[in-house]
């Protein structure tokens, strides 16, 4: 499998409840390695995610809820893409393509999809084989 070099260093969307949003992702990302962590500066009503080494992805109320969008995070192996996605619809995301192969996409990619409470299309990707 090719090596990827990362091209967005960290992201942040706007929600509309942080806590239930927080809530939902913490859940959902577990199952990728991903941990919740406090703000990315004092005073900021938000909350990152990430590994332990990075927490690259948050959730604010800085920012106003806009069109949805769609984020997708890496996954080691197919069955955190599986494990993602039982925990997003036990989390009470919505489903939005279950889990499986998309070689629509690309060979070997294997991806799930849910709504977030926000609306926003969330997957959890792996690309190879196994």
């Amino acid at each position: 499998m090719p090596v990827r070099r990362v091209v967005i260093d960290h992201l942040t969307i706007g929600v509309s409840d942080l806590e239930r949003s927080s809530e939902f992702y913490r859940r959902a990302l577990e199952p990728l390695g991903f941990e919740r962590s406090g703000a990315w500066r004092q005073g900021v009503r938000e909350v990152t995610f990430g590994l332990r080494e990075a927490d690259d992805f948050a959730l604010s109320l800085e920012y106003p809820v806009g069109a949805p969008v769609h984020v997708a995070f890496a996954a080691d192996r197919r069955d955190q893409v599986d494990a993602f996605y039982a925990a997003a619809l036990a989390a009470g995301g919505r489903d939005n393509g279950a889990p499986g192969p998309r070689p629509e996409y690309s060979l070997g990619y294997y991806g799930a999809f849910v709504l977030d409470p926000d609306g926003n299309n969330v997957e959890a990707v792996h690309h190879g084989e196994t």
